[in-house]
């Protein structure tokens, strides 16, 4: 005597249904350009901070030593301006941190997306001698 097995009553045939991402107007915005020595992260907000895009050269493929590269910062670059004039986004103010080898290709694939590039300030965080930096290498 087998015995039948039947379907939750409620969760049966249900169609889930995803909100669309809405497009904003934001004709300004920020740029946030985080340039390490492995990788470079784009981040696109508008005035008050909110996200509308952002891409990394480790979210577009770029795997190990080619993340820190030029090329890969500024496929980044541009991938996140592309998001971002969706929104209808046409200037920005663009906020560099790190040291990495991306920082000027980023910010010169953001001018050639299209995208004005009013000013550039450079907030990469400096200590006041802080913490004791780690050793150095020996190769």
């Amino acid at each position: 005597m087998a015995k039948t097995q039947q379907k939750a009553a409620g969760k049966a045939g249900k169609n889930k249904k995803f909100k669309k991402r809405e497009r904003k107007n934001v004709p300004f915005g920020l740029v946030f350009i985080q340039a390490s020595f492995n990788n470079t992260i784009v981040t696109i907000t508008d005035q008050t901070g909110n996200t509308l895009s952002w891409k990394s050269s480790g979210s577009l493929g770029f795997r190990g030593s080619r993340k820190g590269t030029p090329f890969a910062a500024q496929q980044a670059a541009v991938g996140a301006a592309n998001a971002a004039r969706e929104h209808g986004l046409r200037s920005v103010d663009v906020r560099v941190a790190g040291p990495g080898s991306g920082r000027e290709s980023a910010i010169r694939a953001l001018a050639s997306a299209g995208i004005e590039v009013r000013s550039i300030r450079d907030v990469t965080p400096i200590p006041h001698n802080g913490c004791r930096p780690p050793k150095r290498r020996r190769v």
